[in-house]
């Protein structure tokens, strides 16, 4: 099965996922501030201030760590207190947090801060909902590389703070044989003999193999062919469940294809054993939160 792929490869805390964190704040602040805050600096240099940060809507907060990096990158000597934990459920008009610091480096680093947090909130938010739809059920909810150019750990990240489970975090990290694949390499037993011959050449043998199906046909060529993880592309729910009858539990079984929240319980009620879910990474719509100085 999955595994929440970031978590194992940059556990929060270590010096992979700080070095990551402080990347994607400096290439905001980089972005925003240019050749300086123009407006900030109509604010004494030496004027200290006090904000908090307050949600606007009920959330699951996320990226606390990339909010952090923004403000200390601007003013190392910031205190930031945190009156929720990440992966907490908020609600309307709650104080998340409370920064005191110089006040020019509150006002740059405010719009990066809240970008990171209302973001990457949203995909854990997001996330939450369709874990929560198919509780009960073996089917657990996996992400795509559907992300925003530049910020795919991230998102991935988030995902996992949601309770979704990663897929790949890369073309570098597992095999997934499309239609595109299959009709270069003439047919699914071809793609899949290529597939398993090339991780014979490499160190790592647990690269992950997995093919797309468009029908009960092609899944059971690739059954055939030794497939043990197969994507079954915008199946109905009646061929999802023949599907699932046919393979018997020989290969792990993964639903995709305009999944919503209105369908994802159906599908997993199917007995699939994974659903990935562009939107949550693709379709998210900023958490509304807001800083004020005080």
């Amino acid at each position: 099965m999955p595994s929440p792929l970031f978590t194992q490869q940059f556990p929060r805390g270590a010096q992979a996922f700080v070095d990551l964190v402080n990347s994607d704040a400096a290439r905001a602040l980089t972005e925003d501030i240019g050749s300086g805050d123009l407006t900030a600096a109509l604010v004494p240099s030496s004027q200290q201030a006090r904000a908090t940060i307050i949600s606007r809507q009920d959330a699951v907060i996320c990226g606390i760590d990339w909010a952090n990096a923004c403000f200390h990158q601007l003013d190392n000597q910031v205190k930031i207190k945190w009156l929720v934990n990440e992966g907490e459920k908020v609600f309307s008009n709650q104080i998340l947090c409370e920064v005191s610091g110089n006040a020019r480096a509150l006002l740059s680093a405010e719009r990066c801060a809240l970008n990171f947090l209302q973001m990457l909130s949203a995909v854990a938010t997001h996330t939450r909902l369709f874990v929560l739809a198919v509780s009960g059920t073996k089917a657990q909810i996996l992400d795509t590389r559907k992300t925003l150019p530049g910020l795919r750990l991230a998102q991935k990240y988030a995902v996992t703070v949601g309770g979704g489970f990663n897929q790949r975090l890369a073309l570098y990290d597992g095999i997934l044989i499309k239609e595109n694949h299959i009709a270069a390499a003439g047919s699914i037993h071809e793609a899949l003999r290529h597939a398993y011959k090339s991780i014979e050449k490499i160190l790592n043998k647990n690269v992950s193999i997995q093919i797309e199906v468009e029908d009960l046909n092609e899944l059971q060529q690739a059954l055939d062919a030794g497939a043990t993880s197969i994507l079954l592309d915008n199946f109905g729910i009646f061929d999802m469940k023949e599907a699932v009858r046919i393979n018997a539990g020989r290969a792990i079984l993964e639903a995709s294809g305009n999944v919503n929240i209105s369908s994802v319980r159906s599908i997993a009620l199917t007995g699939v054993d994974r659903i990935s879910v562009g939107s949550i990474t693709k379709n998210i719509r900023a958490i509304d939160l807001s800083l004020r100085i005080k």
